[in-house]
């Protein structure tokens, strides 16, 4: 049984005050029957992972290389040190504001497998991809090209965000969703075998909020949700959070 996972992605966004939030959604959810995970930038990571308690936390990238002259990145293995959980990798605005391939994102979430860390890999289709019908071919391709032989559903997480849905308003409908995470699970399944396919936890991501998260955890393949903006706070965080331990 796959244990669902409400995971928020903070992006470039809060500083040490923000951290309450993290006792405002431990003091409401921390009995919750979902896992929840934060991930910050990487200046509040430890911070935030020494505030915690039961709510996991994780960066918002890494390098494929353990150390070396690599200006403004971190590794894998720092953010383990800083208390880091989990890292999200080969989200679209990395793809696309810093050019990250296919390739880039598999060698990235080795080093995430050989740190330790579980990896929230992302794959999803831009608007233009999606009017042309290519939606599925796309995220086959960057199912092949990020994900390492060597994931399982206990080192990785794969999290379909819809580019066009990121931060716009615009949600899928609930058979667009359904759709490709059927799709995705029937890929890992074909690759990994049906023990191991079945078992990694497949996110929706992309303008999920409380009053649209019921029905999106209703449908299938949907193990929880990768938020953003509706993360950053507590009250705007926990009706998800609530939605998906109901489910």
């Amino acid at each position: 049984m796959r244990r669902k996972l409400a995971a928020g992605n903070w992006k470039m966004n809060g500083r040490a005050p923000d951290l309450d939030q993290i006792d405002a959604l431990e003091a409401a959810h921390g009995d919750a029957g979902v896992d929840i995970l934060i991930c910050p930038p990487a200046p509040l990571l430890s911070r935030m992972a020494e505030r915690a308690r039961k709510i996991a936390v994780g960066g918002q990238d890494c390098h494929a290389n353990a150390s070396g002259a690599h200006t403004g990145d971190t590794s894998a293995d720092m953010l383990v040190d800083a208390g880091a959980s989990h890292v999200i990798l080969g989200h679209s605005e990395r793809r696309t504001d810093h050019g990250e391939t296919d390739d880039d994102v598999r060698a990235k979430a080795r080093a995430a497998f050989e740190a330790g860390l579980i990896a929230v890999i992302c794959v999803g289709e831009t608007l233009g991809e999606r009017e042309a019908a290519n939606t599925l071919d796309i995220i086959s391709g960057q199912l092949a090209g990020s994900i390492p032989d060597t994931a399982n559903g206990t080192n990785m997480v794969v999290a379909y965000e819809p580019v066009w849905a990121i931060g716009t308003g615009l949600v899928p409908s609930t058979d667009q969703i359904g759709e490709v995470h059927d799709f995705i699970r029937s890929k890992l399944e074909a690759r990994f075998g049906e023990g191991v396919g079945r078992s990694v936890r497949l996110l929706y991501g992309g303008s999920v909020k409380g009053s649209n998260a019921a029905e999106i955890f209703a449908v299938s393949n949907v193990d929880g949700a990768l938020v953003g903006g509706a993360s950053l706070t507590a009250d705007a965080f926990s009706p998800i959070i609530t939605a998906l331990d109901a489910s």
